[in-house]
C-alpha cells in the first residue's frame, strides 16, 4: 500500500527563517524514495511560489505542487458552496490569488462571503465594512483561527483574534476552513491523491495537525521541534501515533508501517 505524508512547516521544516536540523535531509530522502508529500500550512498570506522560495533559501528544493494552504482550501472550499461568487477580502496574496483562481470575483459591496486571512494591512474601515456586510447578510469565512503569539514586537495578529472582534460585533459565528477543520485536512489528502488510511501527518501541534489527522484516521506523528511540548501531552484525551524530537529522528521505515 503506497503510503504519504502531510507536513506542516512552521515548526516542522523551520522555526520563524531558520532551518530545523535535518529537515532538509528528510525531505531530499522522501524525493529520492519517490514518496508523496504536501507541506500544508495554515498560512493563507503565502503563494505556494513564496513557500517554495522561503524553503529553497533553506537549501530545500521543492515544487508549487508540494504545498497547500488554507487559501487554497477555502477557495476550494466557496467555490462548491457558491460556485462563481463574490467575496470581501480581510487578507493578502495567497488568499487573493486562491480567490480568483477558482473564480471569484473580489467587491466592496454586497459581497456573498466576508474572508479574513492573515494580512498586516487591515484597517479599522475595513473591519467596519466587513461588519456591516456581514449584519447585511454575507456570510463570515476565516481560513483559520490560529491564536497570537502573544510576544512582544510581533507585527502579524493571529486570525483568532481579528476575527473574535468581528464575531463580537456581529454576533455571527465564523465558519473556519483551516487546520483542524476537516475541510482543510481531506481537501489536503486529496489534492495529494491518497486514501486516509494512506495518509501520514506530521505536525508540532496537538490541537491542530494531530488533533485534525486522529479526527479522520490518519496516522499522526508530533514532532516536539515546535509548539507542543512533551509535558503537556497528558492534557489531551488522544493522542498521536508516534512522538519525535524532530524530523531528523524519524525512522522513515517504522513511520510508513504505522496502521
Amino acid at each position: 500500500m503506497k503510503k504519504g505524508f502531510l507536513i506542516d512547516m512552521d515548526g516542522v521544516i523551520y522555526g520563524n527563517d531558520t532551518l530545523i536540523p535535518g529537515a532538509d535531509k528528510f525531505i531530499k530522502t522522501l524525493q529520492k524514495e519517490d514518496i508523496p508529500f504536501l507541506f500544508m500550512t495554515n498560512n493563507s498570506q503565502r503563494t505556494p511560489l513564496d513557500a517554495v522560495n522561503k524553503v529553497a533559501r533553506m537549501g530545500i528544493k521543492i515544487k508549487e505542487e508540494n504545498v497547500y494552504t488554507s487559501a487554497m482550501a477555502t477557495a476550494y472550499f466557496l467555490s462548491f458552496m457558491n460556485p462563481n461568487g463574490t467575496a470581501y477580502v480581510l487578507g493578502e496574496g495567497g488568499l487573493i490569488t486562491s480567490l480568483h483562481q477558482h473564480g471569484y470575483t473580489l467587491v466592496n459591496q454586497n459581497p456573498d462571503f466576508v474572508v479574513v486571512g492573515e494580512g498586516r494591512n487591515f484597517t479599522l474601515e475595513m473591519v467596519n465594512n466587513a461588519v456591516d456586510m456581514i449584519l447585511s447578510g454575507a456570510k463570515l469565512i476565516a481560513t483559520n483561527l490560529d491564536p497570537s503569539p502573544m510576544k512582544k514586537g510581533w507585527s502579524n495578529l493571529g486570525i483568532k483574534a481579528i476575527v473574535a472582534m468581528i464575531e463580537e460585533a456581529t454576533g455571527k459565528k465564523a465558519f473556519s476552513v483551516g487546520k483542524p477543520s476537516p475541510v482543510m485536512m481531506r481537501s489536503a489528502r486529496k489534492y495529494l491523491g491518497l486514501e486516509a488510511r494512506e495518509t501520514i501527518i506530521i505536525g508540532d501541534t496537538m490541537d491542530t495537525d494531530i488533533l485534525g489527522g486522529v479526527q479522520l484516521g490518519y496516522t499522526t506523528i508530533l514532532t516536539l521541534s515546535g509548539v507542543s511540548k512533551a509535558e503537556e501531552l497528558n492534557n489531551y484525551a488522544f493522542k498521536p501515533d508516534m512522538i519525535i524530537n524532530s524530523v531528523a529522528e524519524l525512522d522513515l521505515k517504522k513511520a510508513l508501517e504505522l496502521q
